[in-house]
């Protein structure tokens, strides 16, 4: 959401819609697949839409342009420093939401607020941050890689929090098949690169991990309210402590507005309006209407996007160990995935 170099999801106890369900705003913020499926009433599968124009239309939005975020963000972090790309980011798209909330009526509680601030922080200031920061350091393919497993850590954290492992076959196969991936992502094509590579892999960890217990907070805040007013209130704190901490940093430094390039303003128009706007209302359109199963799978292509999109614009080398690490890492999800949905029906 898949993150990240450019993805976004949305929150608050109940699913209000990255990727991805607690969804905190457009792949701008996307929750794990897996974690919409626990948690939407399944009476929202039955209303489908007639038209299937609309229906191709809305999930290659949820895959391809949430797939392809990280490309866009490699493009934006080469000329706009990272936090700050982030941080651009989410408050024109935050104010977007917002300003379209307040014209349908809505208002904020305080406790919606904090909430949201500390939202923020999990998912836009430490996750996306990091994602951001990662990917001058680390191919796009290999971010996504490590982003897609979320899911994983979602439920490890989720186990923590409550105190009581419940696991099953799909599930131990899962964590443990994604565990295996991620060390070998983390394995000896990255130990070679050099240490900015390596750190930057490491940041997109920090940043999955802290993105995961953004899901698990938002989900015991038992918050409610509007999903669109709860995502516009949290891209733009997370966007408040972005821009604030890219600047405590030092990255106004060097920086110019007039140096940028049309290529890198272009990018960040892409992120905000496509994967942010776009996406996000198209992911919240066919959670009305289809299973979150369903949707949810676009957290299996959104990687296989990402790493295409690097081959081949980017012209990223794709590794044996990267493609197999890959298939693991997609495959655990789904693993994670019908684990989670038999824990829920026994």
């Amino acid at each position: 959401m898949l993150r990240y170099p450019g993805n976004e999801y949305k929150v608050f106890g109940t699913l209000h819609a990255n990727g991805e369900t607690v969804s905190a705003g457009p792949k701008t913020a996307t929750l794990p697949a897996p974690v919409a499926a626990q948690a939407l009433p399944s009476s929202r599968a039955l209303n489908k839409p007639a038209s299937r124009t609309a229906v191709t239309l809305a999930f290659l939005a949820i895959y391809v342009i949430w797939g392809s975020t990280y490309i866009a963000i490699w493009y934006a972090v080469a000329s706009i420093p990272a936090l700050y790309t982030a941080g651009f980011r989410h408050i024109i798209a935050g104010s977007i939401l917002l300003s379209w909330a307040l014209v349908k009526g809505q208002r904020p509680t305080w406790p919606q607020i904090r909430a949201s601030v500390v939202i923020g922080f999990f998912f836009f200031l430490i996750g996306h941050g990091t994602l951001h920061w990662a990917e001058t350091k680390i191919p796009t393919g290999l971010a996504s890689l490590l982003i897609a497993s979320e899911p994983i850590w979602v439920f490890l954290i989720a186990c923590a929090a409550e105190k009581r492992w419940r696991m099953n076959g799909y599930l131990l196969s899962g964590v443990v098949l994604g565990l295996a991936g991620v060390a070998l992502l983390m394995g000896r094509d990255v130990w070679s690169a050099g240490r900015g590579v390596f750190w930057g892999a490491v940041a997109c960890l920090i940043g999955a991990i802290s993105w995961s217990a953004g899901i698990i907070y938002s989900r015991r805040s038992h918050l409610s309210g509007s999903p669109l007013l709860l995502s516009a209130l949290s891209l733009l704190a997370g966007s408040a402590m972005l821009l604030t901490t890219g600047t405590l940093l030092g990255e106004y430094r060097g920086f110019s507005f007039s140096a940028v390039p049309v290529r890198a303003w272009l990018a960040l128009a892409y992120l905000i309006l496509f994967g942010s706007v776009i996406a996000f209302t198209a992911y919240n359109w066919l959670l009305e209407h289809y299973s979150p199963t369903l949707v949810a799978t676009h957290t299996y292509v959104n990687p296989i996007v990402a790493v295409a999109l690097g081959w081949w614009i980017a012209g990223e080398h794709v590794s044996v160990n990267v493609a197999a690490a890959a298939l693991m890492v997609i495959a655990a999800v789904f693993l994670v995935d019908r684990g989670m949905a038999r824990l829920k029906n026994a």
